[in-house]
């Protein structure tokens, strides 16, 4: 075997194993100027609680990830369980993203409406790591609903339900 079919065969399982895996799904939003902008990302995460952090993996070659540098605060926007239609709208290319999507603006970036939870965030340090950058914030703006998240699993779109026996997390039986 040659080292890229070595590196390809790799890259297909990585895939594979990363589709078993359960991700919320979220639009990462910021400004152009006068001009939202946004992307679809699963791969982002609360990092600290004290202070309050989370960290997002934004594509190197990405629009947004330009935006986001230059303008120091970006959103998070948790997408609810019958968002997919906004999922799909903005993992698409191009600017008319948010054409049809009812938004408002709350502490510098974009929040989208009916979501299920949403952050807004100045940016404290950009991180290359692979084809993207972690961008990690520290948030100064919090709102959450109550509605399920929208979640990704095996290539699909879904949400979670709690498990019938289950507890909350921090709770014991």
């Amino acid at each position: 075997m040659t080292v890229n079919q070595i590196q390809d065969e790799l890259g297909t399982r990585f895939r594979a194993a990363m589709a078993g895996v359960c991700s919320p799904v979220a639009v990462v939003t910021s400004r152009d100027g006068d001009r939202p902008h946004g992307t679809t990302v699963s791969a982002f995460m609360s990092l600290s609680m004290d202070p309050p952090m989370i960290a997002v993996a934004l594509d190197q070659h990405s629009d947004l990830l330009s935006i986001v540098k230059r303008h120091r605060r970006f959103g998070v926007n948790v997408l609810s369980s019958g968002q997919h239609d906004v999922a799909m709208a903005f993992a698409r290319k191009g600017a008319a993203k948010f054409d049809g999507t009812v938004w408002t603006e709350s502490s510098g970036v974009p929040v989208i409406d009916r979501v299920a939870g949403w952050v807004a965030c100045e940016v404290t340090e950009l991180v290359p790591g692979g084809d993207h950058t972690v961008v990690f914030g520290s948030v100064v703006a919090v709102g959450a609903h109550d509605s399920p998240p929208l979640t990704y699993h095996a290539r699909t779109f879904g949400t979670h339900l709690p498990h019938p026996g289950g507890t909350r997390g921090g709770e014991s039986s």
